[in-house]
């Protein structure tokens, strides 16, 4: 058992959960709620080392044959974690703002809306597998959020870095709406009347 959660693809997935005060904290290193050009450039280079463990882990249980509960369970907390905590800190940051801050909260009310659904379904031991274009839905948020994290940073760079940011965060929301729609019609359809 210790063996399964010492694992490499769920300490992968350990460490994607670690990522996310990292983010946090190199983000706003220095200047309170103004991120600097190099803030956002190590939050972005930590996220997209923990983005790029959510393909491993994953990929690397089923390789080994080291799937475990406990990996189930964490790998989509973990991404739900570190997409929330750098949606909030992008909207306290004001790089998500105005109108786009819908596509934020759809994307989190979503989130925590499909978990308390998997968790009532868990105590009457049914499974909603993930489907793939749930996985698609979690890769796009994630390509929103790293444009976003690099923000006014990379537009110096590549222009219309943000507004790319942006324009990906809504496609992700409508998926995410969508998504969200499928998981409640396969839960209702457990629920005693």
């Amino acid at each position: 058992m210790a063996s399964k959660a010492l694992s490499l693809p769920n300490l992968l997935t350990y460490a994607r959960i670690v990522a996310v005060p990292l983010v946090v904290v190199c983000f706003f290193w220095g200047d309170g709620f103004v991120a600097s050009d190099n803030a956002r450039w190590w939050a972005l280079g930590i996220f997209v080392v923990a983005s790029v463990t959510d393909f491993f882990d994953g990929y690397l249980a089923r390789a080994w044959q080291q799937t475990s509960t406990i990996g189930r369970m964490l790998d989509p907390i973990a991404d739900k974690l570190l997409v929330a905590a750098c949606l909030l800190l992008l909207a306290a940051s004001s790089t998500i703002a105005g109108w786009s801050l819908w596509a934020a909260i759809v994307i989190l009310c979503r989130e925590i809306l499909v978990s308390g659904l998997r968790e009532y379904l868990a105590e009457l031991k049914v499974s909603v597998p993930v489907t793939q274009l749930a996985k698609w839905k979690t890769t796009l948020q994630m390509v929103a959020v790293g444009f976003l994290l690099a923000g006014p940073a990379g537009d110096k760079i590549l222009p219309y870095t943000t507004e790319a940011g942006i324009g990906l965060l809504w496609i992700s929301a409508v998926i995410t709406l969508y998504t969200g729609y499928d998981y409640f019609r396969a839960g209702l359809r457990h629920i005693p009347d």
